[in-house]
Formats: structure tokens, C-alpha cells, sequence
């Protein structure tokens, strides 16, 4: 059964409608959520909020684009509202240092790929939200520049001009993973220098 379907039997009362609506887009809109704030804590609460939000906002759906869009462009205001809450929220002390950082847990090697992810989470949460945003649906999620507009509702302009501030940001941030399979030997030769 297509989306749109589905959310106009939800609308009409369908008990289950909803619910297969957001089996079908979950991952999508986790990702969207998790990368978007970094933090799984956040995104979580952030793509529960969306939920809701869908679920009372489905009679309002005008079919002007797709469900998926509809459902991302939920997600994305709901991190948003997050972040402006939590811009607003003081900053709770931890306590001692020293005891925080004794039971923190250690960071990965960086060169695997999981402490490249984390590299990159981390760099990204330096951006400010609407470059992360429109990175993260175009670079990480695949959109194109015309979908993640529609996803943000703004012009596609403001999407490309975002994505390359949000780049040229992330570049110094991220340099250290660069040509890092290439450093051992540039010229592929070994013991450097010239081919015999």
C-alpha cells in the first residue's frame, strides 16, 4: 500500500496505518535525527516528538510531496526545536573531573572506522544547525539538493550554499583523515624514490 494511503487511513481512523508508516521510514528518520544531533539521547526524544507530531498533523497532509519528505521535514523540526531548547537550557556541572574522566569510557583507536564516525560526529556538532542539517540529508542521507530543500523549506540555493559553508568548515576539522591510507608510501615504491 503506498505512503499517502496509508496516512489518509490513518487520518480516517485506521489503528494500524500509522504504525506501518513508521515501520517502513524508522531507520530514515533515525538516521536523519541521530545525525543530526549527535547525541542518541537527543536524537531519540527528538524522533518521538516527530512521531507524535505526524501522527496529530496526518489530516493536514497535503500530498504536496512525498510522505518521506513530510515524515524528514518532522524529524528536522523536531531537532531543531531540540537544539533551541537545550541553547536555552543552562549547563549542568558534572562534578569532579577526575572522577568523570576515570569511569568515562576510552575513545577507539582513530583509525578505525569507528573513531572516523566519531570524528565526524563530533565535527559536525561544531556546525551550526542548519549547515549539519542540510549535510547531513545531502551528504550522509543521499537527498538530493532539490529534496533536502523541500525537507527544510528553503530554496535549493540556500541548500548548496549551506552544504559548501558547512564543508568548508568540516575540512579543517577533518584533515588529519585525510590521504591517511596514502601516507605510508606516496610514490608506491619501496624504500621511496624512483621504480627500478
Amino acid at each position: 500500500m503506498p505512503d499517502k494511503e496509508l496516512l489518509a487511513r490513518h487520518a480516517q481512523g485506521d489503528p494500524h496505518a500509522f504504525a506501518e508508516l513508521v515501520h517502513r521510514h524508522r531507520d530514515r528518520m533515525w538516521a536523519v535525527a541521530l545525525r543530526t544531533l549527535g547525541d542518541p539521547e537527543e536524537a531519540a526524544d527528538a524522533l518521538q516528538d516527530a512521531c507524535l507530531s505526524a501522527f496529530r498533523a496526518a489530516g493536514r497532509f497535503r500530498g504536496d510531496a512525498a510522505v518521506t519528505t513530510w515524515l524528514h521535514r518532522i524529524v528536522v523540526n523536531a531537532c531543531l526545536d531540540r537544539v533551541r531548547r537545550k541553547s536555552v537550557r543552562p549547563a549542568t556541572p558534572m562534578g569532579d573531573d577526575a572522577t568523570f574522566d576515570a569511569v568515562a569510557p576510552k575513545m577507539p583507536d582513530p583509525t578505525d572506522a569507528h573513531g572516523v564516525s566519531l570524528d565526524v560526529r563530533t565535527a559536525l556538532e561544531q556546525l551550526p544547525y542548519e549547515q549539519r542539517a542540510a549535510l547531513v540529508l545531502v551528504d550522509m542521507m543521499g537527498y538530493s539538493v532539490d529534496d533536502a530543500a523541500q525537507v527544510m523549506e528553503v530554496p535549493p540555493g540556500t541548500i548548496k550554499s549551506r552544504c559548501a559553508r558547512g564543508r568548508a568548515r568540516l575540512a579543517p576539522l577533518l584533515i588529519h583523515h585525510r590521504n591517511r591510507r596514502e601516507s605510508r608510501n606516496v610514490g608506491g615504491v619501496e624504500g621511496g624514490g624512483m621504480p627500478k
